[in-house]
């Protein structure tokens, strides 16, 4: 049950463009060093990105990654090649696949005040895959699974790696078996019996949580 615990707020403030971001997994398979973590599975990266007022991404590619975009304040304005002129609010997740053909994309914040987005890059296990584009409203005192899964379902991108977000009120409970990943994007809770909050970032062996009041987690698993 015990765990190790990596603080968003012990590390280094970078970002690019128009947002300012911790980098809490950047794994060594894309360069990371060793002040981030390694993913698990083929999750390879998480930044905590906050959005300047009316900043943006400036639009960028992508190629033989899936890029997974979890809202936690504010909105998002979605530029690009895949499904141009999408809008993500708080509590929605977008699925970006770019496939072996790739695609281009800008995040822009319409507003003149900051927003927060939590960034996720998951390597495909197959290459040459044809883009793809998902969007989910996230579900209130559940789990929603916003990426993997097997190939006889079409609600999310097949993959071993398996990523689910919940929107938990206070005295809700989530297990999970297995080794995991865990952040903790807003509230407080109990996991595997330490104390967690907001910002940190959750590695072990078969998950056990509480939340202890309202709380946004993010869950990385395999299947």
């Amino acid at each position: 049950m015990s765990i190790r615990i990596l603080h968003r707020d012990n590390l280094l403030l970078g970002g690019f463009a128009g947002l300012k971001e911790h980098r809490l997994v950047a794994d060594k398979k894309i360069g990371g060093k060793s002040d981030t973590w390694d993913g698990l599975g083929n999750f390879v990266y998480l930044a905590d990105a906050r959005f300047v007022p009316n900043g943006e991404t400036t639009l960028h590619p992508h190629k033989e990654i899936d890029v997974i975009s979890v809202m936690v304040e504010g909105r998002i304005a979605h530029e690009g090649s895949l499904e141009h002129g999408k809008a993500m609010e708080a509590n929605q997740a977008q699925v970006q696949r770019a496939g072996g053909k790739g695609f281009e994309h800008n995040e822009v914040n319409p507003d003149a005040t900051e927003n927060r987005m939590i960034q996720l890059w998951v390597l495909p296990e197959t290459k040459g895959e044809p883009a793809g584009y998902k969007f989910y409203d996230l579900k209130q005192d559940q789990m929603t699974r916003i990426y993997g899964g097997n190939k006889d379902q079409n609600d999310t991108f097949e993959s071993e790696t398996v990523m689910e977000v919940g929107l938990l009120s206070g005295g809700q409970n989530v297990s999970r078996q297995g080794e995991f990943m865990a952040y903790i994007t807003r509230g407080t809770g109990i996991l595997n019996g330490q104390e967690v909050a907001d910002g940190d970032l959750a590695r072990g062996e078969n998950l056990s949580f509480k939340s202890t009041d309202d709380v946004q987690i993010i869950v990385v698993t395999t299947q």
